[in-house]
């Protein structure tokens, strides 16, 4: 007859004993290495707003008109910079959708530079390119920005005031609860999402799949875009119940790694709460930022990530 093995009830509470200790000192590990990857992370989002070319940094966004879009310090420009540069730099012309550059009467002041080279008559690339055209002049960047067909020049100045003032992030304290797991379910064929923006157009942006996960009990289920179709990441434009009191009330963004078999290919991720930041809207009024379509507006509270 075969016997079973029996070990003494003493042998099962030292094993516990030599191996509980090591399982808690491994999570607690996890959690310190999770806690000073997240802090690093929080620094490099402050650095990058405060950044000389930051969104902290924006002191203008004007609409170009069909025609000639004169711009400099002088009020006859029809687009006038508030700062310190020339009377008149340059005129864009717009015409049909393309961008040139043109020559004020007097010509290009000297130390306006396109691209890094002195000013001529040429065309311009919107940020959409692959090259998008850059204009400086002094501390003065200027960048045209292509929204859904609509152009519009993006002016930069490192001592913009919302830069000089600004005084740091609010966060959330870490809390791994925020920090879920979820499944992804992926869309063949993506389909395409409405996506609604502060400037009341509406843009268009591929939603390849959703993340299904569990949250305080309850089971959400959340549509990020991609960006490009070269994106290596997923960009959730959501909102929650934190939105009416302790948060940005246009919603907030997260931007996760891909799943782990690909977006065609259902999978998992995770979903770190933790790193939901402010759009770019909440610092500035000079910026573009799209809203959360309806079925990324939450009626839970997510209290994580950036106040």
């Amino acid at each position: 007859m075969k016997r079973t093995l029996r070990l003494p009830a003493p042998f099962f509470a030292i094993a516990l004993t030599l191996i509980l200790p090591s399982l808690v000192a491994s999570a607690a590990a996890d959690d310190n290495a999770w806690q000073t990857e997240l802090a690093s992370w929080r620094a490099q989002r402050a650095a990058g707003l405060q950044a000389p070319e930051g969104w902290l940094s924006l002191i203008g966004l004007d609409w170009l008109q069909a025609g000639d879009n004169s711009f400099g310090s002088d009020a006859d420009n029809r687009i006038q910079i508030n700062a310190k540069t020339p009377g008149h730099i340059g005129v864009v012309r717009l015409e049909k959708g393309t961008l040139r550059l043109l020559p004020p009467a007097g010509g290009f002041p000297k130390d306006f530079l396109v691209d890094g080279h002195a000013a001529a008559e040429q065309m311009l690339a919107a940020d959409d390119a692959e090259k998008p055209s850059k204009l400086t002049i002094g501390t003065i960047t200027i960048i045209v920005i292509n929204r859904d067909g609509r152009f519009a020049l993006r002016i930069k100045d490192p001592q913009a005031p919302t830069r000089v003032g600004f005084h740091g992030l609010h966060w959330y304290p870490p809390t791994a609860a925020y920090r879920v797991h979820a499944r992804w379910i992926p869309y063949n064929p993506p389909k395409m999402l409405d996506i609604p923006t502060v400037l009341g157009t509406t843009t268009h942006l591929p939603a390849p799949g959703a993340a299904e996960f569990t949250i305080d009990g309850q089971t959400v289920r959340l549509e990020p875009v991609l960006e490009d179709p070269k994106s290596t990441d997923l960009f959730f434009i959501m909102r929650d119940a934190t939105s009416k009191t302790s948060t940005y009330g246009a919603g907030r963004f997260l931007y996760t790694e891909l799943p782990d078999h690909g977006v065609a290919q259902p999978g998992e991720l995770w979903l770190d709460f933790n790193r939901l930041v402010n759009p770019p809207c909440a610092f500035t009024a000079y910026a573009t930022c799209p809203l959360p379509p309806s079925q990324n507006r939450l009626t839970i509270a997510i209290p994580a990530g950036e106040q």
